[in-house]
């Protein structure tokens, strides 16, 4: 239930924050052009505070924190006071009501902009794309090797995990041969392919993924960390000893060391770790206690840390900081309208929409990460909103700013009929779009 309501809170966030921000573009872009902004609303339904400010303006915070919303002087919803026909929206010229309208989708394309900045600028930890891959996987077929370092993907250089998953989720979208650079354990270059084209049609990104098998390797079987008084140290282990068997079965790294003593001790409590130190080969007979670690349940233990994962934070000084960010920005704008083009020509699965479900997993885990994780987030949720809502769909931005670019070509408004029957259109297509997002939500948390 914690989960829950973690994601519930930080999704009330996300929305609040991004849609509230999306409508003062709106409200400061009227104000610009001299229309009437009647109310500026936080959130939606009765309101819980509300001021009238000295412009006439009506500020009010709402209780259902789902966005907000500007209301705007406009004759279309009922009589304007004669006093007040200059300052009314439809009676603006058609530039002004395009900049009206496109101020929304503009001011989340900056507040993305700002967020990637600030995250560059706190450095976002990572982890080094040091990889290994899945038995019978096409990552395996393709040649990966356990500790493989990723250093190119398709000629674009990546330095962290996220960026590696990053590059290798949107190349799954078009199921694309996918060229790699990797230099190994033995310090030597390679150039792979992975062979996405032999993925099947239909599927999901995260179901992709499973079946190419790529992973971050795990730690090797080093003990980094003895714990004195604990039973390797009993037995003479030191840290920076390599383990090379349990029981005469080889380790190949620190996980299948850890499975391996679970296996051998609920057995027999003595186990037989055979050892390297400055390359001579040892043998400790160490004894593992059944032990409960930290609040963890109860499990046989000798005492030995893994070493850690290699670090890969991204940091940048405020300028490269600006780069990197436009950079990004640039990079995901591209990706989205490749994967909706994708989409409409069936080269991409609709599996791939997500809705507020998944956007409230994803901001309940990305804020439990920590502030760059967070801004990484908000950033990209709010690019969304900037792309979805120029889409030229009725209702949303993009249907209004096609129907004032008609205007501009013939001279003269959309008929009034013409505008009712696109609003039925665009609210079929905007539905549509939300119930295919929130099916495959349920989807994959039943499969989950």
């Amino acid at each position: 239930m914690t989960s829950f309501f973690g994601s519930v809170f930080w999704l009330l966030v996300t929305l609040g924050v991004l849609v509230t921000f999306h409508e003062f573009g709106h409200y400061c872009v009227a104000r610009r052009c001299g229309v009437k902004v009647l109310r500026f609303s936080v959130g939606f339904g009765n309101a819980i505070w509300k001021r009238i400010g000295r412009d006439g303006t009506e500020y009010q915070v709402a209780a259902i924190p789902l966005g907000g919303y500007v209301k705007m002087l406009d004759a279309r919803e009922g009589e304007v006071d004669p006093a007040l026909r200059e300052q009314e929206f439809t009676g603006k010229p058609v530039w002004q009501r395009i900049a009206i309208v496109a101020a929304g989708p503009g001011f989340n394309l900056i507040f993305t902009i700002v967020a990637f900045w600030l995250m560059f600028m706190l450095g976002r930890p990572d982890v080094a794309p040091v990889v290994t891959a899945a038995p019978q996987s096409l990552a395996a077929s393709a040649g990966i090797q356990p500790g493989d370092r990723i250093l190119r993907i398709d000629n674009r250089t990546v330095t962290t995990w996220t960026d590696t998953m990053d590059a290798v989720a949107n190349a799954l979208l078009g199921r694309a041969p996918l060229p790699l650079t990797v230099r190994g354990q033995d310090g030597r270059t390679r150039e792979l392919v992975l062979p996405l084209d032999e993925l099947p049609p239909g599927q999901d990104v995260g179901q992709y993924l499973g079946k190419l098998g790529l992973k971050l390797a795990p730690p090797p079987a080093v003990a980094a960390t003895v714990m004195p008084g604990q039973p390797a140290a009993l037995a003479g282990m030191r840290g920076g000893d390599r383990i090379v068997s349990v029981n005469g079965q080889p380790v190949e790294d620190f996980v299948a060391f850890g499975k391996l003593v679970q296996t051998a001790a609920a057995k027999s409590l003595t186990l037989a770790i055979g050892i390297e130190r400055e390359g001579q080969p040892l043998r400790l007979n160490v004894t593992a206690k059944w032990e409960s670690l930290e609040g963890q349940p109860p499990k046989w233990v000798l005492g030995v840390g893994a070493p850690p994962v290699e670090a890969a934070t991204v940091s940048y000084g405020p300028l490269k900081a600006m780069t990197a960010s436009l950079d990004t920005t640039w990079r995901n704008t591209t990706q989205t309208f490749g994967m909706l083009g994708k989409m409409l020509t069936g080269e991409a699965s609709t599996r791939n929409l997500s809705g507020v479900i998944g956007i409230a997993e994803v901001a309940n885990a990305s804020a439990g990460m920590g502030l760059p994780w967070f801004l990484q987030f908000l950033a990209l949720v709010s690019l969304s909103l900037a792309i979805l809502n120029l889409l030229p769909i009725p209702v949303l931005d993009g249907g209004h700013l096609l129907y004032y670019l008609v205007e501009l070509i013939k001279g003269s408004p959309v008929s009034e009929q013409a505008m009712v029957v696109g609003q039925y259109i665009g609210l079929a297509l905007l539905f549509t779009l939300m119930g295919l997002a929130f099916y495959n939500d349920i989807h994959r948390m039943l499969l989950s």
